[in-house]
C-alpha cells in the first residue's frame, strides 16, 4: 500500500499576488425534500476547480459557526482563503438547519444517508449551475462521514477532501473524548453508558441523569446518533473510487492524528497532509494542551492554518 504522508509547517503570510479582492458570495439553492437546501457561492474564476463544503455535527451553519462556541466563521475563512489560491468552494447549510430550515419538517429526524443524498443534490445543482463536470468534496468532522457515504456513487465527484475526520466508529471516537477530558469526570460512568445504549440501537433514558447530559443527548436526536454508531468510515474510505485527501492537525483535541493515517490507510494512493498546530477548527494553536487548542474555537481573529489551505489548492488543482 502506498501513499504520501506530508506534514506542512506554518505557513508565511499569504503572498501580495494572492491578496486580491474577493467576489462577493452569491446564494445558491438545491432541492430538498420539502423545500430548498441553501447555500453560498463564492467563485473567482468560472475555470477553477470548485469545492463543496460540507460541515460538521449539530447545528453548525455553513460559516463554521454553533451556539457550542465556534465563532468567527472558520468554514468562511477556509472558503476566502481557498479563493486566494484560484479555488472556488461553495459551503451550504445542513437540511433543517439556518438558510435550509424549510427542507424538512423536523431537522432532527435525519441519517447520514440522508445528508449524503443532500451532497448529491447539490452536486447536480452546482454542475447544472456553473458548468463544470464533477465538483471536489470536502467534509469537515462529521461532514467527513457524509461524504465518504456521497461518494459511494462517484458520477460528478472530481475527488474527495476530509478535513479533522473520524476514522473510527462515532461510539469509539465518544469514548475517547469523554475519558480525554478531565472535566468529564464526575459524569465519566454515565456518559460511557449512554454511549453503550446508543451504540447498541436503543434509546437512552436521560431524563434521570446529572444535568447537562438530558440537554445535551435529548431524544429528539438520538435516532441520528444511533444511525451514525453504524457506519464505518474507514471501510467507507477503503470502497471510495476517486482520489483522496486527508488531513489533520496535530492540536486537535477531538479527532488525532491516528484517525487520518487510518483512514489514508484504507484508501491505496491516498494522500494523507498533517497540519502542526491546527486545531479541530482549522485554526493555529498558540501552545500545546486542551486549553490552548480550546481556545482557537471562539477566536476569530485567527485565520485557517494556511498551511490547510495550500495543501487543499494543491490537491484540487494537479494534474492527475
Amino acid at each position: 500500500m502506498r501513499r504520501a504522508i506530508l506534514a506542512f509547517a506554518a505557513c508565511a503570510a499569504v503572498p501580495s499576488a494572492l491578496a486580491q479582492a474577493l467576489p462577493a458570495g452569491t446564494e445558491v439553492t438545491a432541492p430538498g425534500p420539502l423545500g430548498n437546501l441553501a447555500g453560498t457561492l463564492l467563485d473567482p474564476d468560472p475555470g477553477a476547480p470548485l469545492v463543496l463544503l460540507v460541515p460538521g455535527s449539530g447545528p453548525t451553519d455553513r460559516d463554521g459557526n454553533n451556539r457550542y462556541g465556534v465563532a468567527g466563521g472558520p468554514y468562511r475563512q477556509l472558503a476566502e482563503a481557498l479563493a486566494r489560491r484560484g479555488v472556488a468552494t461553495l459551503r451550504i447549510d445542513k437540511r433543517g438547519m439556518f438558510g435550509s430550515a424549510g427542507a424538512v419538517a423536523d431537522a432532527n429526524r435525519v441519517t447520514i444517508t440522508d445528508y449524503a443524498a443532500d451532497v448529491r443534490a447539490w452536486v447536480d445543482a452546482a454542475r447544472k449551475r456553473t458548468g463544470r463536470a464533477c465538483i471536489w468534496l470536502l467534509g469537515h468532522s462529521e461532514g467527513g462521514l457524509v461524504v465518504l457515504a456521497a461518494a459511494q456513487r462517484p458520477a460528478g465527484i472530481c475527488g474527495v477532501v476530509l478535513v479533522s475526520a473520524a476514522g473510527r466508529p462515532l461510539g469509539t471516537i465518544m469514548r475517547e473524548q469523554f475519558r480525554a477530558n478531565p472535566a468529564n469526570a464526575p459524569l465519566l460512568a454515565p456518559l460511557l453508558a449512554l454511549v453503550d445504549t446508543l451504540e447498541a440501537g436503543k434509546h437512552a433514558d436521560t431524563a434521570a441523569m446529572p444535568a447537562p447530559l438530558p440537554s445535551l443527548f435529548p431524544d429528539a436526536v438520538q435516532d441520528f446518533l444511533i444511525d451514525e454508531f453504524r457506519h464505518d468510515p474507514a471501510r467507507l474510505a477503503a470502497r471510495l473510487a476517486p482520489p483522496l485527501l486527508v488531513t489533520q492537525g496535530d492540536r486537535d483535541v477531538q479527532i488525532g492524528v491516528a484517525d487520518a493515517q487510518a483512514l489514508a490507510g484504507a484508501r491505496p494512493g491516498a494522500k494523507l497532509v498533517i497540519v502542526p498546530g491546527m486545531t479541530h477548527v482549522l485554526r493555529m494553536a498558540a501552545g500545546e494542551g486542551r486549553a490552548a487548542s480550546t481556545a482557537t474555537y471562539s477566536d476569530g481573529a485567527l485565520p485557517v492554518a494556511p498551511a490547510l489551505a495550500e495543501a487543499i489548492a494543491g490537491f484540487v488543482t494537479a494534474k492527475r
